[in-house]
């Protein structure tokens, strides 16, 4: 059995289906259905069971799951950098986290767990996922904090030696639709530039960079759940690793791919960043992933240009905009 945790969010529900396309179905959602519409990305793929977090929860603290896992994908967690509710954040983020990580630890299940490239914080210390700089991170908001206590307390505890934290940086593509404005600015893009014919991007509010001149580490979610699979397949593998393209490339390059995409004239506006995310906004981030290579993962990765077009051919464009595991990989 393998149990996703956070399994019908964005990138876990990719997960699934990229592990139906290897054959794998005896899968455990773990997850939280409230009002919305997260459901549809279960719909088309192959899973065992779902469980609901808290019952999940109770179950690990009694020791009391139905089967034991071969490996746990906890994946869930609250996203928002905006979420103000510290405590929420630290029961849902940090204290979950170490609790299910003791427990795979103490029965030898292979324990991958997503971490974040929020946790490098401006970027003061740069985005090497050498574990000597981690106590030197500046995370700039609550849910960075939250995610990055976590890495710090498995250091500490030596538990890095045996399970892999993924610090996963700008993805996006198919199953994020139900994120509201958590959405990747791909996906806003798109839905801008239909509606629209134009793209509203941030203005720049520091000295030297451009507006649109704002740079990420943007990661088609294809080969995200690749790299995060890569850790299942390779259990010697353990640590921190950045999970991203390797590339930074700007707003403005972004918003060109996505009018050219669409086959629309260019037309960005820019508009001022609110006041309050000023001082807390990650003007550049871009993954060093020589670790990930060095470790054995040989995968081409999507370049900006052939994930926005698959991104918005493949998916955006047609009715059904959902992975399938019966389809040719599409």
């Amino acid at each position: 059995m393998i149990v996703v945790t956070g399994g019908a969010g964005f990138i876990g529900s990719a997960l699934i289906w990229a592990l139906n396309k290897r054959g794998f179905d005896d899968i455990l959602v773990v997850d939280r259905f409230l009002e919305g519409e997260k459901w549809l990305n279960l719909r088309n793929l192959n899973i065992y069971d779902y469980m609901d977090k808290e019952i999940f929860r109770q179950k690990i603290h009694g020791g009391r799951l139905p089967a034991r896992p071969e490996v746990i994908f906890h994946l869930g967690a609250c996203s928002a950098t905006t979420e103000t509710d510290m405590g929420y954040l630290m029961d849902n983020n940090y204290n979950y986290t170490r609790e299910l990580a003791s427990f795979s630890l103490e029965r030898d299940i292979r324990f991958i767990y997503a971490s974040s490239a929020a946790t490098y914080g401006a970027g003061e210390e740069g985005y090497d996922d050498n574990e000597e700089q981690l106590s030197r991170l500046k995370p700039l908001n609550k849910y960075a904090y939250s995610k990055h206590l976590f890495d710090i307390h498995a250091q500490k505890n030596d538990w890095l030696k045996q399970i892999a934290g993924l610090k996963y940086f700008n993805v996006y593509g198919p199953h994020e639709y139900h994120k509201g404005d958590m959405r990747s600015v791909i996906h806003k893009s798109f839905g801008q530039a239909k509606k629209d014919g134009e793209i509203r991007l941030f203005k720049s509010h520091r000295e030297g960079i451009e507006h649109g001149m704002q740079k990420r580490d943007f990661l088609y979610v294809k080969d995200a759940v690749e790299m995060t699979l890569f850790f299942m397949e390779n259990t010697d593998v353990s640590g921190i690793f950045n999970v991203g393209r390797g590339k930074a490339r700007s707003f403005a390059d972004l918003a060109e791919n996505v009018f050219k995409t669409m086959n629309l004239p260019e037309n960005i506006v820019y508009f001022d960043m609110p006041e309050e995310i000023r001082d807390r906004y990650q003007y550049y981030t871009e993954a060093n992933i020589e670790k990930i290579r060095a470790a054995g993962f040989d995968g081409e990765l999507h370049s900006l240009e052939a994930g926005v077009e698959d991104y918005i051919k493949t998916y955006l464009f047609k009715d059904e905009p959902y992975l399938k595991v019966n389809n040719s990989g599409k």
